[in-house]
C-alpha cells in the first residue's frame, strides 16, 4: 500500500472532530510525502486545516457547518508532538471549580514546551511555558485544582476556597491534590493543612 493510501486510512481510523499533525504520519514515510499527502486531502475537501500544522476530519453542524474542534484538542495535539505535557490555565481551571466568575477571552493552557501561539479562525490559542510544579498532576482533576490554587495566589487561597475545591473533588482526587506537597509553595500546603485541622476539630 503507497504512503498516501496508508495515510488516508490512518486518518479514517482517527475520529471526527479530532485534530491531527502530520508527526503522526511520520512512521509511515517521509516528512515531504506526508506534508504532500494532508495538502492534496485538505484540497480534496477529505479534511481541514485548522492552523499551521493541525487538521481535522471535520465534524458537521446544521448551525455552522464545519465546527472547530476544542482549543484543548488542538493544543493537546500539538503537546504530542514533543511529547509535552499540557495543564488547563488557572483562570480556566478556577472558573470550571466555580471559585471565580470570570472567564478567559482567549484559551490559555500552560505547557512543559515551549511558549507559542497557534492562531485558529478568530482564536487564538497560548501555549505558556511553565515549571514542573505548575504541571503536576496534569489531566485529572486533582491537577485542575491545584492549577486554580496557583492562579489565585496566597491571599485568595483561604479555608473557604479549600472548601469548596473538597466539593468539588472526589475523596480520591482530594488524597492525590493533599499529596501534592512537592509541588506546592509553603503557603498552599498551610491553607490546606489549617483547613483539614479546623474540619476535624469543627
Amino acid at each position: 500500500m503507497k504512503t498516501a493510501e496508508l495515510i488516508r486510512t490512518r486518518i479514517n481510523e482517527t475520529p471526527l472532530g479530532e485534530p491531527f499533525t502530520p508527526a503522526a504520519f511520520l512512521a509511515l514515510g517521509t516528512r515531504a510525502t506526508v506534508d504532500q499527502t494532508l495538502s492534496r486531502l485538505v484540497k480534496e475537501g477529505f479534511i481541514t486545516r485548522v492552523s499551521r500544522g493541525v487538521f481535522v476530519r471535520p465534524t458537521q453542524s446544521r448551525y455552522v457547518g464545519k465546527a472547530t474542534p476544542e482549543p484543548s484538542k488542538i493544543a493537546e495535539a500539538i503537546a504530542k508532538t514533543t511529547g509535552a505535557t499540557i495543564q488547563v490555565h488557572g483562570a480556566e481551571a478556577a472558573r470550571r471549580l466555580a471559585l471565580t466568575t470570570q472567564t478567559p477571552t482567549q484559551p490559555v493552557f500552560y505547557t512543559s514546551g515551549p511558549s507559542k501561539r497557534i492562531q485558529v479562525g478568530k482564536l487564538t490559542v497560548t501555549l505558556k511555558h511553565a515549571s514542573p510544579r505548575k504541571l503536576a498532576l496534569a489531566g485529572r482533576p486533582a491537577g485542575l485544582a491545584l492549577a486554580a490554587l496557583w492562579y489565585l495566589g496566597k491571599e485568595e487561597v483561604t479555608e473557604n476556597v479549600i472548601a469548596k475545591i473538597r466539593k468539588k473533588l472526589s475523596p480520591e482526587e482530594f488524597l492525590a491534590l493533599r499529596s501534592a506537597t512537592a509541588s506546592m509553595p509553603a503557603w498552599m500546603t498551610d491553607a490546606l493543612y489549617k483547613y483539614e485541622r479546623n474540619t476535624r476539630n469543627g
